[in-house]
């Protein structure tokens, strides 16, 4: 029984490592060098390998080594092999300190800043109370829920919203397609945690951009799929956004030229918001491995109905 890594291969030797010291009679690889692949038990991947089905025959388990599988084509895994989510601790931490980082500084204009930076321009902005700044998170799965809550710590009037109903103490919650232009029209900086879905491309658009109040901000740390490009660059170029921060993009990295590079009101990162530590994500294989024998519910499950 093998455990196949196909990530980022620097951390795949850390994964190597991890494996020997933890389980050492459990067979670890790295891409490519699959041994045989009949023995391959269990996939960890970011993207995975074309066919796998024929590849792979008794493949039990493949784990998705972030928190989202849109990489995968759900279609091409065989219905009896679950997918699983990267549950391990570290990824939401990570999380919650960039989405906190990148609100507060949207909050206090630092993209503006940046921009006067570069042209050597010394101007002061007005402040706004944190009371004053209503933030707005887009899907309150685990990650939304993390962020919401340290995001209660300074002071913003806070909403979710979601597919599905949802209750958290501390926050305005809306639920469903009717509720979402209400939720928008409170919401001043708006953060985006959705998964990738059909229903959710390109949801960031200029429909959705007008119905927020004249000059929000916005942070997108789903995918660059959520985001219709050239709709983000029309309503920061006419005020109807102010500043975007943005960890993700479609494709990635961004070609040369890209109009994102040089855009005076966006700041972009190169999809490091949340990153998965080898320390904690092999404990969660190991476990989940365990569980899979055990008949054990298996936490992170992706539902394929949903596609998350």
């Amino acid at each position: 029984m093998t455990v196949l890594y196909k990530a980022n291969m620097v951390r795949g030797a850390e994964w190597a490592t991890l494996f020997a010291e933890r389980a050492p009679d459990l067979p670890f690889r790295l891409w490519p060098d699959i041994g045989d692949p009949a023995e391959v038990r269990y996939l960890v991947a970011w993207v995975p390998p074309d066919d796998i089905a024929a590849t792979f025959p008794n493949l039990e388990l493949v784990f998705s080594v972030g928190a989202g599988v849109d990489q995968f084509d759900i279609t091409k895994l065989p219905p009896h092999v679950p997918l699983v989510r990267m549950l391990e601790p570290g990824i939401t931490e990570r999380m919650v300190e960039y989405a906190c980082m990148s609100v507060l500084a949207l909050h206090r204009d630092l993209v503006q800043f940046i921009a006067q930076q570069r042209e050597q321009v010394w101007r002061e902005l007005p402040v706004t109370q944190t009371g004053k700044r209503r933030v707005g998170v887009m899907g309150l799965g685990l990650l939304g829920q993390a962020v919401l809550g340290r995001l209660k710590s300074f002071g913003f009037p806070l909403a979710g919203w979601n597919r599905s109903p949802r209750s958290i103490e501390g926050v305005t919650c809306y639920a469903g397609a009717d509720a979402l232009p209400d939720f928008l029209g409170h919401t001043d900086i708006l953060v985006c945690l959705l998964p990738l879905t059909p229903e959710t491309r390109g949801l960031l658009n200029a429909n959705l951009f007008a119905r927020l109040p004249r000059g929000a901000r916005l942070l997108n740390v789903g995918r660059g799929g959520h985001l219709i490009e050239a709709d983000l660059i029309a309503a920061l170029d006419s005020g109807v956004l102010s500043a975007a921060v943005l960890d993700v993009a479609e494709p990635e990295p961004l070609p040369a030229g890209h109009p994102f590079w040089g855009h005076p009101r966006i700041l972009l990162t190169p999809h490091i918001a949340s990153t998965t530590a080898p320390e904690t994500a092999v404990d969660f294989v190991l476990d989940t491995i365990a569980r899979r024998h055990r008949g054990e519910a298996l936490p992170g499950r992706v539902d394929r109905t949903r596609g998350y």
